[in-house]
């Protein structure tokens, strides 16, 4: 069974830091990538990695705050977030895409976990 859950949210005061972790079963070596969405926001992209790690690319929101690791012998994506603001507040998703296009559209993502709150007090 495809399956992706996050854990590493929670409440955190501006400038402080939160990593996110990404558990994937059922498949390995997709792209994967991070989103967000905010109380009565659309979802938007984070950042993503490559299938190997060797390509990252970020949202410019995020870019220098923002860094995303993986580790394939774990099966685990994760997300280290520094000098959280408190517009960083969202649920955040972790979804795995079998493409390299269109890399920051949430449609080319076909699988998701279910989210974790991350909340930034100011």
């Amino acid at each position: 069974q495809v399956q992706l859950v996050e854990s590493g949210g929670g409440l955190v005061q501006a400038g402080g830091s939160l990593r996110l972790s990404c558990a994937a079963s059922g498949f390995t070596f997709s792209r994967m990538g991070w989103f967000r969405q905010a109380p009565g926001k659309e979802r938007e992209f984070v950042g993503t990695i490559s299938w190997n790690g060797g390509s990252k690319y970020y949202a410019e929101s995020v870019k220098g705050r923002f860094a995303i690791s993986r580790d394939n012998a774990k099966n685990t994506v994760y997300l280290q977030m520094d000098s959280l603001k408190p517009e960083d507040t969202a649920v955040y998703y972790c979804a795995a895409s079998p493409s390299n296009s269109a890399i920051t559209q949430a449609e080319t993502y076909r699988t998701w976990g279910q989210g974790t709150q991350v909340s930034v007090s100011s």
